[in-house]
């Protein structure tokens, strides 16, 4: 798939909790395809000490308004950089990165987005692909907390939601491997992406019960083409860089000890 280096306008920027920011960016022409799963590499101007681009997730795309969403969680000066964007300000962005998850055959009810943290992020994208496509995708997100529930009212749009929280401020207490509603539907096929730990344990659940189960990787990304080798993940074909090869992998392609 051609990537493109485009100089994006901030439509909007808007604070959604204290560590997250809702990045809505446009562009004077029609935006690239992208695909759920996808990445871009967004370029940090005026930090002394943020040399790299910053990878962050395709969170979704509003064909109508031109749009492409970014939810960044800020950690760092490269990204709280990022979350000081004001409107009509310029960043530049290489896009569209990685591979993507893959389409069901058929339209499905079976279908189990799970996301953990800013890992909700690539969810939505999907989410809304896949009830585009027919389908009737089910949301499991889980957080700390009810403030670290992000984007609720958007997937809703797209299926039903589930969440678990931490400490029971929000939805099951507990964490999203322990969410009744596994236990009272058999799906079909498991999207995840959030902290390794959360995609591991999902991972676990998916092939203790037979079910088909692709994850997004989130390692270290620095380049986003392969070259810097920083992202190198360890597979059943070998060590692969998850910014090239990923960052969504099928789980049986993974040499985790699950």
């Amino acid at each position: 798939m051609k990537k493109y280096i485009l100089d994006l306008t901030v439509v909007e920027n808007i604070r959604l909790h204290t560590n997250y920011v809702l990045l809505k960016l446009t562009s004077p022409s029609p935006l690239p395809e992208m695909l759920p799963g996808q990445f871009a590499e967004l370029r940090v101007d005026g930090s002394p000490t943020t040399f790299l681009r910053r990878p962050i997730s395709i969170n979704y795309i509003d064909r109508q308004r031109n749009e492409v969403w970014f939810l960044i969680q800020l950690v760092g000066d490269g990204t709280r950089r990022l979350g000081e964007a004001n409107k009509g300000d310029i960043i530049n962005v290489v896009l569209p990165l990685g591979n993507c998850f893959t389409m069901p055959e058929n339209p499905s009810d079976k279908l189990l987005l799970v996301g953990g943290g800013v890992g909700t992020a690539p969810m939505l994208y999907l989410g809304e692909q896949l009830a585009k496509r027919g389908s009737k995708p089910t949301f499991l997100l889980g957080a700390r907390s009810d403030k670290d529930l992000l984007q609720l009212e958007q997937f809703a749009a797209y299926g039903e939601v589930y969440t678990t929280t931490e400490d029971g401020s929000h939805g099951e207490k507990g964490y999203v491997t322990q969410h009744s509603i596994l236990k009272k539907v058999n799906f079909e096929q498991i999207y995840t992406c959030g902290p390794k730990p959360m995609m591991m344990a999902v991972a676990k659940y998916a092939k203790s019960k037979g079910i088909n189960c692709e994850v997004s990787l989130e390692n270290m990304m620095a380049c986003g083409i392969g070259a810097c080798l920083c992202c190198v993940e360890n597979t059943t074909e070998g060590h692969l860089c998850v910014c090239k090869e990923g960052p969504v992998f099928n789980i049986n392609k993974l040499l985790w000890q699950i």
